[in-house]
Order: structure tokens, then sequence, then C-alpha cells
């Protein structure tokens, strides 16, 4: 599949609470990561990072959920929610947009203002079958058109992310998976 030359990288939470020993850990975050590094320089002008934190005062279901996981319900200024490298450093040097939000799903009104109404949007990042699952429904139901690197993406287990993967398939068109950067 090509995708067209003005679509836009969207690096879906890239961030230090997705690695390591945290329990929220992506187990196949280096293998996205580096699919990624692949795709930032065809990107130029066109990427956008996101990072998920958590709301200062969690409001509705997000109370019994920061009650199930208080290590995450820091201020966003905390490096638990920091870039990992190489994106923070791409981030910075490049001048690319960072989009903070308290949600899965990080189609709304920042990063639409990026973006545009009607983009068409490369999605990247973790966790499959959570941020960038709620990102690809919900931008695809406001009309953008999706494209899904499986290879740039992880899960919380490789079960989780082929699930994933199947519920974005069954959107088609609305939105395309393709299993490797090479596809794009």
């Amino acid at each position: 599949m090509t995708v067209p030359a003005d679509a836009w990288l969207v690096v879906v939470d890239m961030q230090q609470v997705f690695t390591g020993e945290s329990s929220w850990a992506a187990p196949r975050y280096d293998h996205a990561g580096a699919g990624i590094e692949r795709l930032l320089p065809r990107f130029t002008g066109r990427t956008v990072f996101t990072r998920f934190v958590a709301p200062s005062e969690p409001q509705g279901a997000w109370v019994p959920y920061y009650r199930d996981w208080p290590f995450a319900l820091v201020p966003d200024a905390d490096p638990l929610y920091a870039l990992t490298e190489p994106f923070a450093s791409a981030a910075a040097d490049r001048d690319d947009p960072v989009v903070t939000e308290p949600t899965f799903g990080k189609w709304g009104t920042g990063l639409q203002a990026v973006v545009g109404d009607h983009p068409h949007l490369v999605l990247t990042g973790v966790s499959t079958d959570c941020c960038v699952l709620s990102t690809a429904l919900a931008a695809a139901d406001a009309g953008a058109t999706v494209t899904v690197v499986a290879d740039a993406c992880a899960g919380a287990s490789d079960e989780d992310h082929e699930r994933a993967l199947a519920v974005m398939r069954l959107y088609a068109p609305l939105i395309t998976v393709v299993d490797s950067v090479g596809d794009v």
C-alpha cells in the first residue's frame, strides 16, 4: 500500500511507562521502536508524537482504574511519562509536535489541530490493544483514513497485539492494517 505524500505519522505513546519492569510494559516495545525509527525519515515535517498521562483528578470510571494502577497517578512531568529515546530527541530536534492526553485514544482536538479534519494517519506505537486501537477507531469514525503498521506496534502480549489488529481489520476500508514498514 502506498500512502499519500501528505499522510501523517502518529507515534503513539512511546514512553518510559511502557518499558522495562513497568506493570504496563509492552514486551515487544523495542521491536516496535525499531520499526518506527525506519519510518521517521519518510515523514519529516509530518510526524506527531503522543503521550498518555494521568489526569490530575480522575473522574468517573478513571477513579477505580487508578485505584488498580496507583503507580501511574503521577503528574505528567514525571519521568514515568517521558518519551523514550530516540523519540524524545526526534521530537525536539525535528520540532515535531507532541500531543498529551489523559485518555487511551489520542484522536481529539489536540491531534486534529495538528493533522487537520480528515487526514491520512499512519499509526504506530503502543499498546496495539489499547491506545493504538482507541486512536484508530475514533479517528476513522471521525473521517480520517487510518493505516496501522503492525510491525511498528506492540501490544501487552503477542496475543493481544494480534487480536487488536484483527479488530481493526474489521473496519476496512476506513482502517487498513499493513504487516510491515516496507508496506507503507
